[in-house]
C-alpha cells in the first residue's frame, strides 16, 4: 500500500498542475488585471501631445485597413470572374479595369477617388500624349448657369462634330456671342466694358472650350472681340455699346470670312487650267467651291478625290462635283495614292491653320498626300483664310492636335489633324493673294497694321 501510496502522490501532483484551484488562477491573473487597470488609469494621465499622437496612430491604422480592403476588392472580383456563375462579378471587373474612360472621367477620378482606387481605372490616353485634347459631350445640366441657351446648343453641335471645320465654327461662335450681347444688361454699379468680359463672356468661352478644343481661328477672333470690348467708353450707354459691338462682329464676319472666302475661291479657280487633273483629299468647302467656280468659268478638267478612310466625308463631295458635270475618280482610301498622284497635275488642299514657321495644320492624311506629291514633282496648293494664321510654331503632329473621341480606346487612338512642313507646300492662297508658306510671319505683321 505504501508503494501504491508512493505512486499516487505524483499522480496527485500532476492532477493539481493540470487543474489548478480557482484561488491559484486568480493569483496568476491578478498581475495582468492590475496591469490593465494601470494602463486604463495611465490613459487618463497622458498629456495632450501623447493623446494626439495616439489618435494619429489609430487613424493611420484605420487608413491602412481601408487601403487593404480596397486592394483586395479588385482581386476578389478577378477571382469571381473566372467562375461561370459570377457574371455580375465579371461585369464589375470590366467596369473597373477594362472599359475605356474619357479624359473628363479620368480627371474626376484623380480628384475624388483614393490613390489606390485610381490605379484600378486604366487611362484612356497614354501619359506622353496627355497634353492633347478631345471633344466631349457635356450635359447641359452641368454647364454654368450663366451660359446662354444659344451657346449651350452650339457647344452640343461642336462636341458632336455637326459643325466641324474651323471657319464654320468661328462664324457660328461669333453669331452666338451676338445673341449673348443682345441679352446682356449691365448690373447697377458696373460698367459694360469691365463687367461683360469677366462675368458673361468668359463663361461662354469656357463652356465651348470644354465641349471641344478651341481652333486657332476662334482664339484669334476671341482676342479681337475682347480688345473691342476693352475699347468701349465706360460712359457709353448699354444700348450704344451693344450696337457698336454687334456692328463690329458683323463687319468682322463679312470681311474675314465671307469676303475672304470669295477672294480665295476666285483665285484658286483662276489657277485651274484646261485639261488639269486635280487631286484633292476628303472634303473642304473652299476646295469644293473653287472647283465648282472653275467649272462655271468654262474650264475642262478632271478631279481625283481621295477620301478619308475613317469619316468618308468625300463621298458626298464627289457626288456634288459629278452633278456639276466634273469628271470625278473616287478613291476610298490612300491605297493607290502614288498611282493617282502620277496622273495628277496639281494637288488642292485646305488648311485648318497655318503656323508661323510655314507649317500647315490640316485633316489627318494631308501630310502624306503633300509629301508624296512633292516627291513626284506635283505642285501642292494650300487654301486658307488669314484668320487661321497663328504666331505659334509647330514642326510635328503632336505639338498641337485633337484626339478623335469616336476612335479612342485603351490600346490606341486616332489624331484628327496632321502638320505638313513648309517645304512640301508650293503656294498658299489667301484673301491677300498668293504667297509662299514662309510668308506667314509677314502676313501676320501686315494684319496687325490694318
Amino acid at each position: 500500500m505504501a508503494a501504491e501510496g508512493g505512486q499516487l502522490a505524483p499522480a496527485g501532483d500532476t492532477a493539481a498542475k493540470k487543474d489548478p484551484k480557482p484561488q491559484e488562477l486568480s493569483k496568476k491573473t491578478q498581475p495582468k488585471d492590475q496591469a490593465a487597470s494601470s494602463d486604463a488609469g495611465g490613459e487618463k494621465k497622458l498629456s495632450n501631445a501623447e493623446l494626439k499622437k495616439r489618435a494619429k496612430e489609430e487613424k493611420a491604422a484605420r487608413r491602412a485597413q481601408s487601403k487593404a480592403a480596397q486592394i483586395a476588392a479588385p482581386a476578389g472580383n478577378q477571382g469571381v470572374a473566372g467562375d461561370a456563375k459570377s457574371a455580375k462579378g465579371k461585369a464589375n471587373q470590366l467596369k473597373q479595369g477594362v472599359l475605356p474612360v474619357s479624359s473628363h472621367q479620368r480627371s474626376v477620378s484623380r480628384s475624388v477617388l483614393p490613390s489606390d482606387a485610381r490605379d484600378v481605372v486604366k487611362p484612356r490616353i497614354p501619359e506622353c500624349f496627355s497634353h492633347l485634347s478631345m471633344a466631349r459631350r457635356i450635359p447641359m445640366t452641368q454647364a454654368d448657369k450663366d451660359v446662354n441657351p444659344v451657346v449651350l446648343a452650339l457647344g452640343q453641335q461642336m462636341s458632336a462634330f455637326a459643325i466641324s471645320d474651323s471657319t464654320t465654327r468661328l462664324e457660328a461662335t461669333l453669331l452666338a456671342f451676338k445673341k449673348v450681347i443682345e441679352a446682356y444688361t449691365t448690373p447697377h454699379g458696373n460698367t459694360f466694358s469691365r463687367h461683360f468680359t469677366s462675368h458673361v463672356l468668359n463663361p461662354q468661352i469656357e463652356y465651348l472650350t470644354a465641349c471641344r478644343p478651341m481652333c486657332f481661328s476662334m482664339g484669334n477672333a476671341i482676342r479681337w472681340l475682347k480688345l473691342q470690348i476693352s475699347k468701349i467708353d465706360i460712359d457709353l450707354p448699354d444700348s450704344d455699346a451693344k450696337k457698336l459691338l454687334i456692328r463690329a462682329i458683323d463687319n468682322f464676319v463679312h470681311e474675314r470670312i465671307v469676303l475672304a472666302d470669295f477672294v480665295i475661291v476666285k483665285t484658286a479657280a483662276d489657277m485651274v487650267e484646261n485639261d488639269d487633273v486635280i487631286l484633292t483629299y476628303a472634303h473642304h468647302k473652299l476646295v469644293e467651291r473653287s472647283l465648282l467656280r472653275a467649272k462655271l468659268d468654262g474650264k475642262q478638267f478632271k478631279v481625283i478625290l481621295v477620301d478619308d478612310p475613317f469619316d468618308r466625308v468625300g463621298l458626298q463631295h464627289a457626288k456634288t462635283l459629278a452633278a456639276a458635270g466634273i469628271p470625278v475618280t473616287y478613291a476610298s482610301d490612300m491605297g493607290v495614292l502614288r498611282s493617282n498622284l502620277q496622273e495628277a497635275t496639281v494637288v488642292l488642299a485646305a488648311a485648318e491653320a497655318m503656323f508661323s514657321n510655314g507649317s500647315m495644320y490640316a485633316r489627318a492624311g494631308t501630310c502624306d498626300m503633300a509629301t508624296m506629291a512633292t516627291d513626284l514633282g506635283v505642285r501642292v496648293v494650300a487654301l486658307s483664310e488669314t484668320i487661321n494664321f497663328t504666331e505659334r510654331v509647330s514642326i510635328d503632329s503632336l505639338t498641337y492636335n485633337e484626339i478623335d473621341p469616336e476612335r479612342s480606346t485603351d490600346e490606341q487612338f486616332r489624331l484628327l489633324f496632321d502638320t505638313t512642313r513648309d517645304k512640301f507646300i508650293s503656294v498658299v492662297v489667301t484673301e491677300l493673294g498668293n504667297s509662299s508658306a514662309m510668308s506667314v510671319p509677314a502676313i501676320l505683321r501686315k494684319l496687325e497694321e490694318l
